[in-house]
């Protein structure tokens, strides 16, 4: 053992880290920093995550996330605001909570399944024809209001496009100029998932 080496040959170097030390070497990208901030606070991340989602591959998934954002934001630490390791339960707490939103959309979208309207006849006795209702919805909802309103009123409530600019007061160029982008946008959208 080196006599000018204080730290013990069994303790990996970056774990003699302080705190001040290890953020600086996190904003200036030294991946060992990450690596000791990762060892240092993982368990804490992880258990934090599991308590609130109940799931262990979901607060998996949230501690991966939170450290992929400690390094992508870490130019966006300020020593003056907190600690370090402060910082680092804030971001998990966001992550949480975009894990959460992100069930409640899905258990939303299954839900809706059964309450859109069907997409044709066809689509009546199909298994897939719940799947193909939970993907046009979503799509759907993934567009600009106006062409939502557009083409909601077009398929759900049979209207025409002359009939949807009296309703909406558009123009009828406009309501045609929406349905268009709408239709262009959903088929982008659907069309890998929507197959046979």
């Amino acid at each position: 053992m080196n006599p000018q080496h204080s730290t013990p040959l069994w303790m990996p170097a970056e774990e003699t880290y302080g705190d001040e030390e290890l953020a600086r070497g996190l904003v200036a990208g030294d991946e060992a920093c990450l690596a000791a901030a990762y060892r240092r606070w993982s368990a804490m991340v992880h258990t934090l995550a599991w308590r609130s989602l109940g799931d262990a591959k979901e607060a998996e998934d949230v501690a991966q996330q939170v450290f992929l954002g400690v390094w992508r934001g870490r130019h966006g630490f300020r020593p003056e605001r907190g600690t370090l390791g402060g910082w680092i339960v804030g971001i998990t707490k966001r992550k949480i909570a975009d894990a959460l939103a992100a069930r409640t959309r899905r258990s939303d979208l299954i839900a809706s399944a059964g309450s859109t309207p069907e997409l044709s006849d066809g689509a009546v006795g199909r298994p897939e024809a719940a799947l193909d209702r939970v993907l046009v919805r979503h799509a759907l909802a993934g567009l600009p209001a106006p062409q939502q309103r557009v083409l909601r009123l077009a398929f759900f409530e049979d209207l025409t496009q002359t009939q949807i600019a009296e309703r909406t007061g558009w123009p009828l160029g406009t309501v045609k100029s929406h349905a268009r982008r709408g239709l262009h946008q959903l088929r982008r959208c659907l069309q890998p998932e929507l197959v046979g």
